[in-house]
C-alpha cells in the first residue's frame, strides 16, 4: 500500500533499542504534492450497498454494543454501523498520541537523559521518559559523575547532584483506577524511568529507587553523592542546556519508529504516555489531552464526541468514534510519515497484540492494526490491504459478548467484499 511496504523490512522486528543492535537508516517521504487536497471523510458518499447489508445482519442482535466504520482511500463510507457513536476506545486510543506525536516530533526524534554539570559544580539529572533507560545506563550515569573534577574517582567530597522529577501528582493520571497503578502496565509516567518503572509489577516510588541505586552505585565507585529532587523545566526537543552547563553524558532513546513500535505493538502503556507529553510539550496530562485534541481538529478529523483522558487509553474517560478513528487512518495514510506510522502496527498472524490471531485466514498479513482491551471493551482499528485498494477500519465494542469472533466476521466481510460488488 503506496510507500508503506517500503518501510516494512525496516522496522517490522524494530520494538526497542537493544545494545550492541545496529540500527537501521531511516526512510524519510516527501511531502503529498500541494495540488492535490487530502480527502475527507464522505459520510454522505459513495458506499457499499452489500457491506452495508453484510455489517447490519452480523451486528443486528448487538448494534448498540457496536460502533463500525469502513472508509475506503477517497474517504467514502462504505460501511458503518453506529460509527458517531463516541465509545471507551481502550489501547486504540495509542493510534491518536502515536499519530500526534509522529506528526510533531518526526521519524528521527529520541529522547533523551542528560547529566549536566552547573557552573557551581552542581550537576543535574534530567529526561524525557525514555522506556528503554536501565541499570546499565545509570552506572554509566554514575562513572561521569565521579569522573567530574578529573580521573575516575579522584573527586573530593560528596557529588551534589540534583534529580529534576516530576512531583508525584503527575505520576498517573487522576483517573487510572488505584488497582491498576500496582500493575506493569499501570506504572507511574516519570522523566526518568528506569526499566519504564516496571520491575515485575510497577515501581511505586520510581524517584526513591533511583536514587538509591544511584547512591550505592557511587559508593561502590568509592565515592558519595547527595541528592535531592527538583521540578524539571519546561519540556522541549531536547532537554534545555544554558551557556553555563556542560552536558557529562548522555543516553538517547530509540528512533521514534522503534517507539511507535513499541508503542502500537506491543501495546506499551508508559511509551504512549510519554509520546503524547513529549509532543505536546506538557507533562501534565490534562494540558497534553487537549493539545492531542486541537491537534486532531487541525487535521480536519471528525472530532464529534471525542474526549482524550490519556495517551494510552488505560482511562475509561476517553471517548472516541469509528468513523473518528477511520478517518485518523485515512489522513495518516496520505501523511509524509506514513510508512512509519503503519509499519507501528501489529500484523495479522504475524506480529504484535494480532500475531496469534486470523492464522491460515485470507487476512493474514494483510491487516496491519491496534488493539485494544480493558474490562467490558474491545476494540480493534487498522488498515486491511484489498484487491480495492486500503480500507480503514474501526471497530469499538463496549459490553458485547464474544468480541472476537465478531471482530474476525467484520474484517473477513470487509475483504471478501472488495471490490463492492454493487460497484462492479
Amino acid at each position: 500500500m503506496k510507500a508503506a511496504l517500503l518501510f516494512l523490512t525496516l522496522a517490522a522486528t524494530t520494538t526497542a533499542s537493544m545494545p550492541g543492535r545496529a540500527e537501521p537508516a531511516l526512510l524519510t517521504l516527501p511531502a503529498p504534492p500541494s495540488d492535490q487536497p487530502l480527502p475527507d471523510l464522505q459520510q454522505q458518499g459513495r458506499s457499499c450497498v452489500p457491506l452495508q447489508q453484510a455489517l447490519n445482519r452480523l451486528l443486528a442482535p448487538v448494534a448498540r454494543s457496536w460502533s463500525v466504520s469502513v472508509v475506503n482511500s477517497n474517504g467514502d463510507l462504505l460501511g458503518d454501523v453506529n460509527g458517531a457513536m463516541a465509545r471507551i476506545p481502550a489501547s486504540n486510543q495509542k493510534l491518536i498520541s502515536t499519530a500526534f506525536a509522529l506528526d510533531q516530533l518526526g521519524p528521527d526524534f529520541r529522547l533523551r537523559t542528560q547529566l549536566v554539570q552547573r557552573a557551581d559544580g552542581t550537576l543535574e539529572l534530567k529526561g524525557q521518559g525514555d522506556p528503554d533507560l536501565g541499570i546499565a545506563g545509570l552506572q554509566r550515569f554514575a562513572m561521569a559523575a565521579m569522573g567530574q573534577g578529573g580521573a575516575r574517582g579522584t573527586t573530593t567530597g560528596p557529588v551534589n547532584l540534583m534529580v529534576r522529577e516530576e512531583p508525584r501528582q503527575n505520576w498517573w493520571p487522576n483517573d487510572w483506577h488505584p488497582a491498576d497503578r500496582a500493575y506493569a502496565y499501570g506504572a507511574p509516567i516519570t522523566r526518568l524511568a528506569l526499566t519504564s518503572n516496571a520491575l515485575g509489577g510497577a515501581v511505586s516510588d520510581p524517584y526513591r529507587r533511583l536514587e538509591t541505586l544511584f547512591k550505592k552505585e557511587v559508593k561502590r565507585r568509592g565515592g558519595s553523592v547527595q541528592v535531592q529532587q527538583a521540578r524539571p523545566i519546561r519540556n522541549t526537543d531536547q532537554p534545555q542546556q544554558s551557556d553555563d552547563q556542560i552536558v557529562l553524558h548522555e543516553e538517547t532513546s530509540a528512533p521514534m519508529h522503534a517507539l511507535l513500535s513499541l508503542a502500537n505493538t506491543e501495546s506499551h502503556n508508559f511509551t504512549a504516555e510519554v509520546l503524547l507529553r513529549q509532543a505536546a510539550d506538557q507533562w501534565d496530562v490534562r494540558a497534553a489531552s487537549a493539545a492531542a485534541h486541537r491537534w486532531m481538529q487541525q487535521q480536519g478529523i471528525p472530532v464529534q464526541g471525542l474526549r482524550v483522558a490519556d495517551g494510552s487509553g488505560l482511562s475509561r474517560n476517553n471517548r472516541v468514534s469509528s468513523q473518528t478513528i477511520a478517518a485518523l487512518l485515512m489522513r495518516m495514510d496520505q501523511h509524509p510519515y506514513a510508512s512509519y506510522y503503519q509499519a507501528s502496527m501489529a500484523i495479522a498472524g504475524q506480529r504484535g497484540t494480532l500475531r496469534n490471531y486470523f492464522i491460515g485466514s485470507p487476512i493474514q498479513g494483510k491487516f496491519w492494526g491496534k488493539t485494544g482491551t480493558i474490562s467490558g471493551v474491545r476494540s480493534i482499528s487498522g488498515i486491511l490491504q484489498t484487491a480495492d485498494g486500503p480500507r480503514y477500519v474501526s471497530m469499538i465494542s463496549n459490553g458485547a459478548s464474544r468480541p472476537n469472533a465478531t471482530i474476525g466476521q467484520i474484517l473477513r466481510t470487509v475483504y471478501s467484499l472488495s471490490p463492492c460488488p454493487s460497484s462492479i
